[in-house]
């Protein structure tokens, strides 16, 4: 069993800010290699509609926020595009020459289902300061049976292949008098990064008390793939997190059980615990996470004692 012990939040929106009034969703961590950290997240203006920006951290002291982005480093996307109602950052990834390649999740609200969630790619050239979209569409777009959500990707580049493990779905399921999206876990792999499959391997389907597997975080070390996910329930309202472990990255044996991180008592992450994202710096292990409605107080962090 892991220990994780909370250190409390990290940042959360002032809300005097016009493009980030509430919210901080998907805290994407990535080592400068200086001693910081940047934390890429997603935060929403008054009318809900999200974009990227960041903050800079000590890697010894995550909680000690050193800069905060005063704008946007990628905006939302033209009129009509996917991604014109909202962007959110899952991986930034650190190419071999040297530019960095933001994933991210483009929101676009739909009349007869509630939205559409596609992936789009961005790219940085001066230190992941600002970001240029590789192209104005997605470069995951809907296919036959990934219809509403092919998103929230995961990329490593491994022997010059990227692999990335994302979330997919064609369906919605009613719940409490509202509708819910259902998405399990697949795996593809692509030679440059931007031109994908039009659908993938199932790698991890949702359990029978289950509708979505959702914001997969690959770790690869020791020759060991271990995945960080977020659950969501039927029977439960709310985000739980989930443990995998693999050795090829596609066979995954749950371990939700040996994760030790979970909600607390009358805290800010009472009622949900989502979106993980694990990272080594300073000799320590961190991972970043929401709490309560998506992020609504902002993201906090955990650190790991012991496994």
């Amino acid at each position: 069993m892991m220990q994780w012990r909370k250190l409390g939040v990290v940042f959360s929106p002032p809300g005097n800010v016009p493009w980030m009034a509430s919210h901080a969703t998907t805290p994407t961590p990535l080592d400068l290699g200086d001693g910081k950290l940047r934390i890429y997240f997603s935060a929403r203006d008054v009318q809900n509609v999200s974009r990227v920006g960041f903050v800079d951290v000590d890697a010894s002291n995550p909680r000690h926020i050193l800069r905060v982005s005063a704008k946007p480093c990628l905006d939302v996307g033209i009129a009509g595009g996917f991604d014109d109602s909202g962007a959110l950052c899952t991986r930034v990834l650190r190419l071999n020459d040297g530019r960095l390649l933001m994933y991210y999740v483009g929101f676009e609200l739909c009349t007869r289902v509630r939205y559409r969630l596609l992936t789009g790619a961005a790219i940085s050239e001066d230190g992941g300061e600002t970001f240029i979209r590789a192209k104005p569409t997605a470069i995951l777009e809907r296919s036959a049976s990934e219809l509403y959500f092919r998103c929230a990707a995961f990329v490593l580049n491994e022997n010059d292949i990227f692999r990335m493990w994302y979330v997919a779905g064609n369906s919605w399921l009613t719940l409490s008098d509202k509708p819910v999206p259902v998405y399990e876990l697949r795996y593809m792999e692509s030679d440059n990064g931007i031109d994908w499959p039009a659908e993938g391997t199932t790698v991890m389907r949702f359990g029978e008390d289950e509708h979505g597997l959702g914001r997969p975080w690959v770790i690869h070390e020791n020759g060991r793939y271990k995945l960080h996910y977020s659950i969501r329930k039927i029977s439960q309202e709310g985000y739980r997190l989930g443990y995998a472990e693999s050795d090829d990255g596609k066979n995954w044996l749950r371990m939700d059980d040996q994760l030790g991180l979970t909600t607390s008592i009358g805290d800010w992450d009472s009622e949900e615990i989502m979106y993980s994202a694990v990272i080594d710096a300073h000799g320590k292990t961190y991972a970043f996470y929401n709490g309560n409605n998506f992020g609504e107080h902002g993201f906090g962090v955990a650190v790991l004692d012991q496994t």
